[in-house]
């Protein structure tokens, strides 16, 4: 996962430098600012001195120095423990240094650290008592410049006031920083193109490392301070896939940049000093990427997760990812949620439901009596009020979870040290047990837990961890009964994440951590209240004048943990499950029944002739075309075994052509309005137009004769549908109406009986409806660019959304009920979730999209140009384009195979088009 890579990197970078010494060994908000090789001194003066060859350090609040032989341990001193700092001597005076030849420079102190001896990854070993050493440096020259840095960061440590310590090392680092310039020489070409350079700081997790960045026209350059890990790192833009503006230490400074598409870890995350600053780089690379990589949403996400094109994994990695998470930043590191409850159980059972954990509470809500508690003390609390005093994310629970595969991390946060023996992460029971049942244990989980490298769970590195309190050391996580080895608990976890249960129900905890019910009133309903501080917004850092309280006010931020970014306002679409197959990631121990042979039906095999279409339709070819009318084609409906095709038109005509003999057959003329759009009536017997005369005409094919008209409407009727003997009418008089149409009787001698059941009102013109498969629902467009969802067994209003600027061109459902599709006159097209109404894609196109045929993933339209054009919903873009008509494409039909399209124009023309594959 995110953070073995990272740390991986870090090892192998290590290796290569031959170094022990790294950023996490300094304190927490603390710099590295120069090295000079030197020796360590040990009795001066003496017969017996002796010199130890290494690498000196300055940091902002501590010097460090690391020996060459790995046998010795990395001496760090803070600087707020030094009595005297000066060179050797001098007798403790520190500013007269011009008659001085010596090249040693002295520090006495009262504490010092001892790190990685024989470079064994271990507390640090402390040692305490007035004492003093000298490092004498390889060039003496420099030892005056390396005094008087020291001891201008030493005042700054001695400062009573934390605000006052960070506000005297900010002004010595910009004072560095304004004194240098990114390295030319370093460009990877004398051709680059510089376009910016400012200052920042790379973040990786505990530290960050001042620099320079420079971006040219071919790539992203950073240059540290410090010229570590090393002189320059370099990002190549053509292989940047995506970047994210990220909030560092709760203000807007940060950008992260990606080189892969699915990984949550990054290939650099930097924190700017000016928010400016950082703009203007994304603006850049944002720019250079438009034309190459398509923009990402969470919208865009939930429909390719919906339909199975995103894995649950995939999914929450993309979400945390959007809401600010980043591996490189503790505070905001990816959070994931329990899934399994059962962890006494010498099998697990993923077919009961039993077996996981309610997805729809937080943990801390999990617990009934432990809640009942927390809600009592949550009514007697003075406003701010919080239901729990601390996060399910923080750098401390990170830490808790990794701590075999990155005990560096733990030691420099937790000041040297391992936490007690017992209160560590030995038990996966022992852990949820806690969660579930401690006062102040509400810590969710990390990704890590679903992913593929079992390092974190097993003690490879040998750590002395420990004793408990029983006597056993701390070493591998004791895993649950059910789970045979580390590699079968992540693969079990896997399966259970993608199992069906937690995809039907998975939308509910995203509602809690990244949804409608993480703030306001929705939170408190659902038990989901926590700390102010910890919420985007919660304070305004820029606003307290104070530094003490501002530094300590973000350190408490940081340490307590952050909220994620809210992603959603409204209630999270469900995922559409399948009813039969597993949607678990494949394993051998959890094989689907639906994978056993059976006979295939004749629906099977019709569906999987629909979805080769599908995949093929960007091969469409124009077979024929026909001009039969005098104005724009409006609506086309064809006979069952695909002889006759009816059409109708602006030019109030609605004609009947023959396709096998390509003759026009009938043309017939209700009256001198256009008519707007047709559909044939089961059995073929039977032709049905609408008209701008305010009716609906009913013509019988075989008596060749207006068999019957309803006069429904105040206005021009748009478009009709029918299903059932109901009749559904759309009108530019703000109504749909709903019409029990009992036909007449095949001798043609009685007339249709019309009953309206219901009106489904609007604010204005109607333009367009469409109706799902089951006749369940019916979806409108507006004049206006509303898209409404009827519930048609209640006549009742599901949805209403305000999705398009102008006209709503044309309106469908998904084959499956779950989506509505949107085209309108401002060019975009739009997908709605049906249950919840959220508009989860939006697409733009520089034209309006007429009408248009989709199978829930691929969308085939017709564009104001004439053009056909092919969309990849899933991944948001156009990838075809096919020329058509000599002017807007205004209506559509395809056959029940999807193998035979007939498209009308403003051209006044008819196209047939097959698929040719």
């Amino acid at each position: 996962m995110a953070f073995i890579r990272k740390k991986q990197q870090e090892q192998l970078l290590q290796l290569y430098s031959k170094e022990r010494f790294s950023l996490l060994l300094l304190n927490l908000e603390e710099y590295y600012f120069e090295q000079h090789t030197a020796h360590h001194i040990q009795r001066k003066g003496f017969q017996n001195e002796r010199k130890i060859r290494g690498s000196l350090k300055i940091c902002s609040k501590s010097v460090i120095f690391e020996p060459d032989a790995i046998s010795q341990p990395i001496i760090k001193i803070p600087l707020r423990d030094c009595i005297k700092i000066g060179k050797h001597g001098e007798n403790g005076a520190h500013r007269h240094f011009a008659n001085a030849k010596s090249g040693g420079i002295s520090l006495i102190f009262s504490q010092v650290y001892f790190i990685k001896e024989h470079n064994i990854v271990a507390p640090y070993k402390i040692e305490r008592g007035k004492m003093e050493y000298v490092f004498e440096l390889d060039v003496s020259g420099k030892v005056e410049d390396v005094v008087e840095t020291l001891l201008q960061l030493h005042r700054a440590s001695c400062l009573d006031k934390l605000g006052d310590q960070t506000a005297m090392i900010t002004a010595i680092l910009q004072s560095r920083l304004a004194r240098t310039s990114f390295d030319k020489n370093r460009f990877q070409s004398v051709s680059e193109k510089l376009h910016m350079e400012c200052k920042a700081e790379m973040v990786t997790p505990l530290v960050t490392n001042p620099g320079h960045v420079c971006i040219t026209d071919t790539n992203l350059y950073f240059q540290p301070l410090n010229g570590y890990p090393k002189p320059v790192v370099r990002i190549t833009l053509q292989d940047v896939r995506r970047i994210y503006k990220r909030r560092h230490g709760l203000m807007p400074l940060g950008l992260e940049v990606f080189c892969t598409e699915d990984d949550l870890c990054s290939d650099i995350y930097l924190k700017f000093y000016d928010p400016q600053d950082r703009d203007d780089l994304y603006f850049y690379i944002a720019t250079y990427l438009e034309h190459h990589v398509a923009e990402r949403t969470a919208e865009s996400y939930t429909l390719q997760w919906q339909r199975g094109h995103l894995s649950n994994y995939q999914y929450l990695l993309h979400l945390n990812n959007l809401a600010d998470r980043s591996c490189n930043d503790l505070s905001q590191y990816p959070v994931f949620p329990w899934i399994i409850s059962d962890y006494c159980s010498s099998e697990l059972d993923l077919s009961n439901p039993g077996t996981f954990r309610d997805l729809s509470k937080p943990v801390g809500a999990l617990n009934k009596e432990r809640l009942e508690r927390l809600l009592t003390r949550y009514q007697e609390m003075p406003e701010p009020k919080f239901m729990y005093g601390s996060h399910y994310s923080s750098p401390g629970y990170v830490l808790f979870y990794l701590v075999r595969i990155a005990p560096e991390y733990m030691l420099c946060l937790q000041n040297g040290r391992f936490d007690n023996a017992d209160r560590m992460f030995n038990s996966i029971a022992e852990t949820w047990k806690n969660c579930l049942d401690g006062a102040t244990d509400f810590k969710e989980l990390i990704p890590e837990f679903y992913g593929d490298d079992v390092s974190f769970l097993v003690n490879n590195l040998k750590l002395d961890l420990g004793k408990r309190q029983g006597g056993q050391m701390v070493d591998d996580v004791e895993l649950p009964s059910w789970a045979q080895s580390p590699e079968d608990f992540l693969q079990k976890s896997k399966d259970a994440l993608e199992s069906n249960y937690v995809s039907e129900h998975l939308h509910e905890w995203i509602d809690l951590i990244f949804g409608y019910k993480q703030k306001g009133s929705e939170a408190v309903g659902a038990h989901n209240v926590f700390h102010p501080l910890t919420y985007e917004g919660g304070v305004d850092l820029n606003s307290i004048e104070d530094p003490d309280e501002k530094v300590a006010m973000l350190t408490q931020i940081l340490e307590f943990g952050q909220t994620p970014k809210q992603l959603f306002v409204t209630p999270h679409p469900r995922r559409i499950t399948p009813k039969f197959k597993s949607l678990s990631q494949t394993s051998s121990h959890n094989a689907s029944i639906a994978d056993s042979p059976a006979e295939e039906s004749f629906e099977d095999l019709t569906e999987e002739s629909k979805t080769l279409a599908w995949n093929n339709i960007a091969k469409l070819q124009l077979h024929e075309q026909h001009k039969i009318h005098k104005e724009t084609v409006t609506g086309i409906a064809v006979s069952c075994n695909g002889s006759s095709v009816f059409t109708t038109s602006q030019d109030s005509t609605l004609k009947m052509f023959s396709k096998q003999s390509k003759m026009l057959q009938r043309s017939i003329s209700f009256s001198n309005m256009a008519l707007s759009s047709c559909l044939l009536l089961p059995g073929d017997a039977t032709v049905i137009s609408s008209s701008w005369d305010n009716n609906v005409y009913f013509y019988s094919i075989a008596f060749g004769r207006r068999q019957d008209t309803l006069m429904g409407h105040d206005d021009a009727v748009s478009k009709i549908c029918w299903h059932d003997n109901r009749l559904y009418s759309a009108s530019w008089d703000s109504t749909v109406k709903v019409w029990s149409a009992v036909p007449a009787e095949m001798t043609g001698t009685k007339r249709h009986q019309f009953d309206m059941l219901a009106e489904l009102e609007h604010d204005v013109s109607v333009d367009t409806i469409s109706l799902n498969a089951a006749s369940t629902l019916l979806v409108s467009g507006t004049k206006e660019g509303t898209v409404n969802i009827w519930d048609l067994t209640t006549a009742t209003l599901l949805q209403q959304v305000p999705c398009h600027s102008g006209t709503v061109c044309d309106t469908a459902f998904s084959p499956d009920s779950r989506h509505v599709l949107s085209t309108g006159e401002d060019g975009c097209v739009n997908v709605i979730d049906v249950q919840t109404g959220m508009l989860i894609s939006s697409m733009t196109s520089d034209e309006p999209q007429r009408c248009f045929l989709w199978d829930g993933n691929t969308v085939l339209s017709g564009s104001q140009s004439g053009e056909l054009l092919v969309w990849d919903l899933l991944g948001g873009k156009i990838t075809e384009r096919i020329q058509g008509h000599a002017g807007a494409v205004t209506c559509i039909w395809m056959n029940e195979q999807c193998s035979s399209i007939i498209t009308g124009g403003e051209d006044r023309q008819i196209m047939f088009w097959k698929l040719q594959y």
